[in-house]
């Protein structure tokens, strides 16, 4: 039988930026702790924005420091400091696919760096915890929420699927392209698509629906630059539906205040579709 491992804990704290990978991370109701909790919009419509229209988000990096992150650029030598619970400042209404949320402007300053950079009017804002952005009734399990992730709370992704795309394409894709929120070791190709409540650290998650795949998953995670891969080869075996599928998002069960999910703990499988 199988052994399941977590082998990696990822973050993405401003929405399409680059990630932090963790030991150990918080599970909250909307997902990991600071996950996708602030997110670029533009200036004059409060539409989110992602690696979709600006290729080079990625080359943003954030990283732990003090209260708060520091964001820096691959191609700049100045940063940008972000704490972590911004809970006074101008509220708007800003707009994620179809959904609409409230959330808090923190600052000019910050809004002039990211602008500068990246060339596009565009300003910063945070998700606060009275904000609330309900996922996908049709596949939520109850009153469920999301940061600004694009549709549900967490997303698992087994290395196996991973090392099959490589090795049928002959690349040597690392895992950031697709953006997961939890990694593990452990069983074939895909098998996450059929579990449907699976336990990590003493936390219940339940699988709710595959990812589909857009591309964000073609960019280079290290330097901005699009290509045809993984889509073009992921499409001679992971089409359904005219829908290229890869990972599979979940959703946390009952939450306790020791809900810690830490680097090799083992994943045990509950329950199968």
């Amino acid at each position: 039988m199988d052994n399941f491992i977590l082998s990696e804990i990822n973050i993405y704290p401003v929405k399409s930026l680059g990630g932090i990978s963790l030991n150990e991370s918080k599970v909250e109701k909307r997902g990991l702790q600071y996950d996708r909790r602030w997110v670029l919009v533009g200036r004059d419509d409060n539409m989110f924005i992602t690696q979709r229209e600006i290729n080079t988000l990625c080359l943003f990096r954030p990283s732990f420091d003090n209260n708060g992150f520091k964001i820096t650029n691959d191609r700049h030598s100045s940063y940008v400091n972000i704490p972590f619970g911004i809970e006074t400042g101008e509220k708007a209404n800003v707009t994620i696919w179809s959904d609409t949320c409230e959330a808090i402007h923190f600052s000019d300053e910050i809004d002039k760096w990211f602008s500068d950079i990246t060339g596009y009017n565009c300003k910063l804002m945070y998700m606060p915890d009275t904000s609330r952005r309900e996922a996908d009734k049709n596949f939520a399990i109850s009153d469920d929420i999301v940061s600004f992730a694009d549709a549900f709370p967490v997303l698992v992704i087994g290395q196996s699927a991973l090392d099959k795309y490589n090795n049928i394409s002959g690349d040597n894709f690392k895992m950031n392209r697709f953006r997961p929120n939890i990694v593990f070791t452990g069983g074939e190709a895909h098998l996450e698509d059929t579990w449907k409540k699976f336990e990590l650290s003493g936390t219940d998650f339940y699988s709710v629906k595959q990812c589909s795949r857009c591309n964000i998953t073609t960019i280079e995670q290290e330097t901005g630059i699009a290509g045809k891969e993984p889509l073009k080869t992921l499409a001679t075996y992971r089409n359904f539906d005219n829908k290229i599928k890869f990972g599979t998002y979940c959703i946390p069960g009952e939450l306790k205040d020791d809900s810690i999910l830490k680097l090799g703990s083992e994943l045990k499988i509950l329950d199968t579709a």
